[in-house]
Formats: structure tokens, C-alpha cells, sequence
């Protein structure tokens, strides 16, 4: 069955390139992004993971840790970091779960026959402090993923748990938000004291709160 939104994230223990990885544990009370890669040594992975090690602070002031995966040995990843590092200008500085027997990727439903039937999708999830899935994405495996989009959605969900609110279309850190239909205006007073502007009944918008 297909991981849903919601759903607690599947436990598992797993070799990585830093050691034996007991997923709920390694989560601890931190947020989380688990991400996918079809192979080692490919052109579009090797990209992304230079950028995910250039992000890693980003991901650390919002409390994330990242780890990704790849259906490949132990071996493999240690030799293939090199590269990134050699190529992408930055090294490995996150796990990378070595799934040769395909455990993890099977438990997370990362192969999509269709597609290839023994390659990983490029699939993200976002993990919540809680070990709940609160974003899925599915990439075919010649797109490179965009990590200032994982971390839009990481901002946005982080910012809705805390207040009453929602993110519009294409919002970004600093942006207006759009107060939950759910709050009336009275209750919208108290909450959001820089004001609001109603544009229709249900639509309205606020500064985004500081805190």
C-alpha cells in the first residue's frame, strides 16, 4: 500500500556511508528529508547531492536532518562521494543509505515497475518530528530535484503547524499568509495583531507572523 500523507514513516535499520542507520532513532526530534536516487556514478544524482551537502545549514537552522538513498553497496558510495566532492565542489556530509538488497526503497515504494523495475524514482519525503510523512514527491528519474522547493514546503509547514494560517500560490519565507477559513474575523484580530485584509469571505491574507 502507498504511503499516504499522515502515515507514520516506516522504521528500518540500514547500512549508510556513516554507519548503521535505526531511522527513528537517527530522526530523534528533528524534521526530516529522505530522498532517493536511482543508481551510483549518475550524472543527475551526483548533482543533487553536491547540492543537498551545499544546503546542509539551510536544513540545519530549520532542524532537518537529510539522508538520501541509492540501490547500490556500501562500497560503491564511499568511492562515488569522491567524486561529488571532485565534481560538485562540496563533500558528502549526510548519510547515504546503502540499499543493495532494496529493503528500504520496497518498504517506502521507491521502484515504480513502470518506470524501472529495479531502479529507484527519484522520491522525496518529509518527515516531521512525530516520524509523520507530511510531503511526498515522486521525480522521473531524469529530473534533478529542486531543493529550494523541498525547503519552501519545510518553511511553510513548519510556520502553518505553529499558526492558524496556509502559504498562497509560489509563497516564500517573509511573504503574506492566508488565514484559515477556519478563524473567524474576531479570533483573527486576537491572533494576528498586524491586521489583515479581507479580499473575499474566505480568502483572507496577513502578514506572516515572526515567530
Amino acid at each position: 500500500m502507498a504511503i499516504q500523507l499522515g502515515d507514520i514513516a516506516p522504521d528500518f535499520t540500514q547500512e549508510s556511508t556513516e554507519g548503521p542507520i535505526n531511522f527513528h532513532d537517527w530522526i530523534g526530534d528533528s524534521w526530516c528529508v529522505l530522498f532517493s536516487h536511482p543508481a551510483d556514478y549518475t550524472p543527475v544524482c551526483t548533482t543533487e547531492l553536491g547540492a543537498a551537502a551545499s544546503l546542509k545549514g539551510d536544513f540545519e537552522k530549520r532542524h532537518v536532518k537529510i539522508i538520501g538513498l541509492s540501490v547500490d553497496p556500501l562500497s560503491d558510495h564511499e568511492a562515488w562521494s569522491k567524486d561529488i566532492e571532485e565534481t560538485q565542489g562540496t563533500a558528502l556530509n549526510f548519510p547515504l543509505l546503502a540499499d543493495a538488497d532494496r529493503r528500504v526503497s520496497d518498504l517506502y515504494g521507491m521502484i515504480h515497475p513502470q518506470a524501472d523495475n529495479t531502479l529507484t524514482v527519484r522520491s522525496v519525503f518529509i518527515i516531521d518530528p512525530k516520524k509523520k510523512i507530511r510531503l511526498t514527491l515522486t521525480y522521473p528519474a531524469s529530473t534533478g530535484r529542486n531543493f529550494e522547493e523541498i525547503m519552501r514546503v519545510i518553511d511553510s509547514l513548519q510556520l502553518t503547524d505553529q499558526h492558524k494560517l496556509a502559504t498562497p500560490v509560489n509563497w516564500t519565507q517573509g511573504q503574506d499568509c492566508i488565514i484559515v477559513p477556519a478563524v473567524s474575523n474576531e479570533e483573527a484580530e486576537k491572533l494576528f495583531p498586524a491586521g489583515f485584509t479581507e479580499i473575499k469571505p474566505y480568502l483572507r491574507t496577513t502578514p506572516q507572523p515572526s515567530h
